[in-house]
């Protein structure tokens, strides 16, 4: 890696470049030069989050004020946990504000997950006909808050990515449902694509707001946005 020098102000571009190596595809090159010069991917790594992607929920949050002390939270897809820990701090989960009330945060993903101090995290398909009480037996009732970042394996077809990535919103949707408390939030991505008519419907259906944001730690070139749904009315009887 080299840093290219500037002349005439005796100051230089801190840009890291990535040299091309052998049997490395270009791809790969400007992927790795692009996270080492992502000043989320250098915050996340001294703020001790797992990934960039713990900002995104912040911010939102900051945004919308989901995250309660109290509140149990339900993190689909948490793997590799940043949103978890992210929650873990915003809801009180470790109790350590002692005048502010205790919440609970809970991971499932399909893969096992390296254990987040103050959430309790499970393997398991949200997906599966059992899982929804599963979750409201592990979290001691319903959820306030339900929250997915997940993301269908990339098929390198923008069209079907989306199709794929909306279905699984939807699916999560269907899922939050099943758990939330009557106020509750549900928060998830979603890709720009010109196919989310339907879920945005199914959600304005089912909440009192729905807001459609992107947030400044999403990068600028990707089409990724989130649905925060808040004020959750209660299961609608024809969805």
């Amino acid at each position: 890696m080299t840093e290219k020098n500037t002349s005439g102000r005796g100051q230089r571009d801190l840009r890291v470049r990535v040299k091309t190596a052998k049997g490395r595809k270009l791809s790969s090159t400007l992927w790795l030069e692009r996270q080492l010069n992502d000043p989320y991917v250098q915050r996340a790594k001294r703020e001790g989050f797992r990934g960039r992607a713990a900002f995104k929920i912040l911010e939102l949050d900051d945004k919308y004020a989901f995250l309660k002390p109290g509140s149990r939270v339900v993190d689909l897809g948490c793997a590799p946990g940043g949103w978890c820990q992210v929650a873990v701090e915003r809801v009180n989960a470790l109790g350590q504000r002692p005048n502010k009330p205790v919440g609970t945060v809970l991971g499932v993903d399909l893969q096992e997950v390296e254990p987040i101090s103050g959430a309790e995290i499970h393997q398991l398909d949200f997906l599966a006909d059992d899982a929804d009480q599963m979750v409201k037996d592990w979290l001691g009732g319903s959820a306030d808050v339900v929250m997915s970042d997940m993301a269908a394996a990339s098929s390198g077809h923008k069209g079907t990515d989306h199709l794929r990535i909306i279905a699984l919103c939807e699916a999560a949707a269907y899922f939050a449902f099943d758990v939330l408390e009557e106020g509750g939030t549900f928060v998830a991505k979603v890709l720009a694509g010109g196919t989310e008519n339907e879920l945005q419907v199914l959600l304005k259906k089912n909440f009192q707001k729905v807001a459609n944001v992107k947030p400044p730690a999403s990068r600028a070139n990707s089409s990724e946005k989130f649905v925060v749904a808040m004020g959750y009315k209660g299961r609608q009887a024809d969805v």
